[in-house]
């Protein structure tokens, strides 16, 4: 099979158009005057500076709401302006005036608006009341509220098999929200409940429950600024997690070893000016952000990660504090077989599919021996790989070695990238549930859930398209430009006999829908959510396991709107007219939704008064106490052999990445200030000894064509080759557009996510 999918405009599908394609590396420091420029500039052009700068005072505040970009950690000491330019970016995108409302719907077409960018659909503004898609006239019209809950009800009563629907969720989704979802899909009798960790952190949390016995990092914010070595793997800190920034230039301030692990050198790895620090802003007086940077081919980070251990183990034949013996004796399981594995392993296997010299990978070693407290992160670049569980697995494997687990200013520390992604796991989004949750889930809710597993993110599309999963619930988020394989998602959608989206803004899954199709607006994170007793409170998870509190700010964009948990409700009492679940109270007052959660979820305990407490309050994590919930009760080392990741001769290892000026599938303009380009998206990173191995010079189109397990070839033609400092074999472009090259039936064997940073492809002047 050969799928042809041609994108020749520049800047397609954005399509923003307000400045001509340029390329010029950007030498400047990340965040500081470039970033309030970027600022001032969007909040402006949104037509927001008075509540742009409101809501900047109230963001990640007691009494605010928090951010709905990153989960990165509020500051522990609650310092005003803890905030960076995606969350501004991200929240005067939601608070915007512009409106699409029925008149919008009555003058376009579905078909017209298939062919505008998605910058454009994004643009016109926020939704205002329930719509749904009338066939005849190619349009959505108006619907009222429970006209939808009652199409909703009818397609899932009517359906033969519970297992034939399946709900997706968004990060976006507050806990209270999610714990209300998960109940009304598991009272429905199903676990189809694929969410957007299927395709960023699932081989983080099953590396970590494999090792440690937790699916969650162990540090908080306080080890960050306890910890005296950083090793941050495949982490884009300036544009995914900003905020990371200001740990970054703390942790440098006091003498922290901060190492980078990334193919590319992101401007969050050099150097950075903290906005709210005035006095540097005023002086132009930045701080670097790390003291060693490697670049590991694409793959190769295991590789590193192996070789760190080769070296410490051979240190320690003399010197006895190389590895922690007494922590290795009293805490782990498999040590003498994971280092003969490491003896095992050749010097000549470790530096080529690392793309390092032994020398590199002595330096990091010795940062982490002469370290006493260190921790190690990553984000995507790790995870989105076929041994993605197994590189996770190794970065414990180097932890415990040092007896770096399960103490102040230590651990592993994955970086997710959505708000509360962490939450909606926590909170009972998860496709394989643990058997004690249902249990107790069934015993306080006195429902009789489900035992089978359910569909994840993959899956549901194979699903759609056999016939198997015909209504699709989408809850949050942009499933039709967020997931792999793009032509393949798009078919998929569209033999649903019902979509339906809960959404703030018009978005391409609106486009892309079933026969029948529902649009459900709801408020967004910025906006007061008023109940029958009163301005409701919601919470939060962040990437460290803290919970707290978020309160809106500004009345809703529309008076149609309903909360999340309005919708959930709605949408449960439509389907499950005899369930003896109390929807509505649930929906009066979210503090009885809560009450019920301090039943169900470990963790939770009193939850009421501790969500309200300054800051909130953090999971008890057994790990953290050196208590391993693991089948030998004790942390476990894993054996894995190094995988390939050479890539076959003629071809490169692409990776998908997001520009600067873009969130997940939001993207709001074509420049990517920190890579130094402006008016494009449709491009591809390249080693510049790989271009002139195929002819190729800057600013020419290429022919990309990805080649999947199963043989099959997915291509786009018109991508623009820049030289860029990436390594051999290696090269970098823009998801979502390049999406449509990730073949569905390549995900990992091991997490079941798409392998999105590890793309086989050709590169072919056209």
């Amino acid at each position: 099979m050969t799928e042809e999918l041609e994108r020749t405009r520049p800047g397609h599908p954005s399509g923003d158009g307000e400045e001509k394609p340029g390329f010029r590396p950007y030498h400047h420091p990340a965040a500081g005057w470039g970033a309030a420029r970027s600022v001032a500039e969007f909040v402006l052009r949104e037509r927001e500076p008075v509540a742009g700068t409101r809501a900047i005072l109230r963001m990640n505040e007691d009494g605010g709401f928090d951010c709905p970009g990153c989960a990165w950690p509020d500051d522990l000491h609650g310092i005003h302006l803890d905030i960076c330019e995606n969350g501004v970016k991200h929240v005067t995108w939601e608070m915007t005036p512009r409106r699409v409302d029925r008149a919008f719907f009555a003058t376009h077409t579905v078909t017209e608006l298939e062919g505008w960018s998605d910058t454009a659909l994004e643009r016109e503004g926020r939704l205002t009341e329930p719509m749904r898609y009338d066939a005849a006239s190619d349009r959505y019209v108006p619907v009222t509220w429970a006209e939808a809950f009652a199409i909703v009800g009818t397609h899932l009563r009517g359906l033969d098999d519970p297992n034939r629907a399946s709900f997706y969720t968004s990060g976006r989704l507050g806990n209270e929200a999610t714990f209300l979802y998960q109940l009304f899909v598991r009272e429905f009798g199903t676990n189809n409940l694929p969410d957007c960790s299927n395709m960023c952190h699932e081989a983080s949390g099953r590396a970590l429950k494999a090792s440690i016995g937790t699916g969650k990092g162990t540090t908080d914010l306080e080890d960050w600024q306890r910890a005296d070595a950083l090793f941050i793997f495949g982490v884009n800190a300036a544009s995914n997690a900003p905020r990371m920034l200001t740990t970054l230039v703390d942790a440098h301030r006091r003498g922290v070893q901060i190492v980078h692990v990334n193919p590319i050198v992101e401007v969050a790895a050099t150097r950075a000016i903290i906005p709210h620090d005035f006095a540097r802003m005023a002086t132009f007086r930045a701080t670097p952000t790390s003291t060693l940077n490697l670049q590991p081919r694409i793959g190769g980070d295991m590789a590193l990660l192996r070789g760190m251990a080769k070296v410490l183990l051979e240190w320690a034949e003399t010197d006895p504090l190389a590895v922690d013996q007494e922590f290795l004796d009293h805490f782990t399981t498999g040590f003498d077989a994971y280092r003969a594995l490491c003896e095992g392993t050749s010097w000549a296997e470790i530096e080529r599919q690392s793309g390092l010299t032994r020398a590199d990978v002595e330096g990091a070693a010795r940062v982490y021996r002469e370290s006493d407290r260190c921790i190690i992160s990553w984000c995507l670049g790790l995870t989105q790989h076929e041994h993605g569980v197994d590189a996770i697995r190794e970065i414990v494997n180097v932890l415990l070695l040092r007896g770096n687990l399960g103490r102040v200013g230590a651990g592993p520390a994955p970086v997710r990238g959505h708000s509360n992604v962490q939450g909606n796991r926590t909170c009972g989004i998860d496709h394989r549930p643990d058997p004690a949750f249902l249990d107790r889930l069934g015993q306080v809710c006195g429902i009789d859930p489900p035992r089978e597993h359910g569909l994840d993110t993959v899956r549901t599309l194979e699903a759609m398209q056999s016939g198997d999963v015909t209504v699709f619930v989408g809850m949050g988020g942009n499933f039709a430009l967020a997931t792999p394989d793009t032509a393949y998602t798009y078919e998929a959608l569209r033999r649903c006999a019902l979509t339906v989206q809960v959404s703030t803004k018009l978005n391409r899954s609106h486009l892309v829908h079933g026969r029948e199709a529902l649009i459900l607006p709801c408020i967004g994170r910025t906006e007061k959510d008023v109940q029958r007793t009163g301005l409701q409170t919601l919470t939060v998870e962040d990437s460290m396991s803290m919970v707290h509190a978020s309160v809106g700010m500004r009345r809703p964009a529309s008076p149609h709107l309903l909360s999340e948990p309005a919708i959930i409700a709605g949408m449960a009492r439509a389907t499950l007219p005899a369930s003896a679940t109390p929807w509505l109270d649930y929906v009066a007052d979210y503090d009885r939704i809560r009450d019920t959660m301090a039943e169900v979820l470990e963790g939770f305990e009193d939850f009421n008064r501790r969500a309200r407490e300054p800051r909130g309050f953090r999971i008890r994590q057994a790990a953290r106490e050196r208590i391993f919930r693991t089948p030998s009760e004790r942390a476990e080392f894993s054996l894995a052999p190094l995988p390939d990741v050479v890539p076959p001769p003629g071809t490169l290892a692409l990776a998908t990445v997001r520009s600067h000026d873009q969130w997940n599938t939001t993207i709001y303009s074509d420049n990517d200030r920190y890579r130094g380009v402006t008016g494009l998206r449709t491009l591809v990173f390249m080693n510049r000894d790989d271009m002139r191995e195929r002819g190729l010079a800057e600013f020419d189109r290429v022919h990309i064509t990805s080649h999947a397990r199963d043989g099959s070839t997915r291509s786009l033609r018109g991508y623009t080759a820049l030289p860029y400092d990436i390594p051999r074999g290696s090269a970098v472009g823009y998801m979502p557009e390049m999406n449509e090259l990730c073949p569905i039936g390549d995900y990992s064997t091991q997490s079941d996510q798409p392998v999105m940073k590890n793309v086989t492809v050709t590169i072919v002047k056209e």
